[in-house]
């Protein structure tokens, strides 16, 4: 077993049970929507739009940091500070994919309201999680000179600077444009260029 196997096996166990979160929520929120319509509910339950484009950026980042692994995959060590630095890496990421639904979704009759409950958590987590990725890149001398490219870096500053409006603005048409753009830029990056 390769030390980037080792360190791997943890790291995306706690990378997949954020994606199990994310599709777990998505499904207690439609199985709620669902009673509520058998139900003949007039009250309704609405899931909107806002909570789906979260959970489908969050779904598309952690995808980046999975295939970001995949990337330093030769410069990885087993070294205590490796596996704390992971294990923290991916708890944050969990945590985050945690908060996009609600554990009951039956509280809210909008899960915009919960959106916007917890949207600025997640999207100060994603980004400090960017911070934590840099730090961590500028200490690999193969990878500096790269990062430090004016694509990569104007990629970056534009990537937080988006997620930062995203906390900031609090309309909902400018979120989920914000979401559809945070989004397309992943599409763009990962099956385009």
């Amino acid at each position: 077993m390769t030390d980037f196997e080792f360190i791997f096996v943890l790291y995306a166990l706690i990378l997949g049970l954020s994606l199990v979160e994310l599709l777990g929520g998505l499904g207690r929120a439609l199985e709620y929507e669902f009673a509520r319509d058998a139900e003949g509910d007039d009250a309704g339950f609405r899931i909107g739009w806002l909570t789906p484009l979260m959970a489908i950026f969050v779904m598309v980042d952690l995808m980046s940091f999975w295939m970001f692994a995949w990337t330093v995959r030769p410069l990885v060590t087993v070294s205590p500070q490796m596996l704390l630095g992971v294990m923290a890496f991916a708890s944050a990421y969990y945590l985050a994919a945690r908060l996009v639904f609600p554990a009951d979704p039956e509280r809210f009759r909008d899960l915009d309201t919960h959106y916007f409950r917890v949207s600025r958590t997640i999207f100060g987590i994603l980004i400090a999680l960017v911070f934590v990725q840099w730090a961590y890149l500028i200490t690999i001398s193969e990878i500096r000179e790269v990062l430090f490219s004016t694509r990569s870096a104007s990629l970056t500053i534009f990537f937080v600077a988006m997620m930062g409006a995203a906390m900031i603005f609090r309309n909902r048409h400018i979120q989920a444009v914000l979401l559809v753009a945070l989004i397309g830029r992943y599409l763009v990056l990962y099956l385009i260029i």
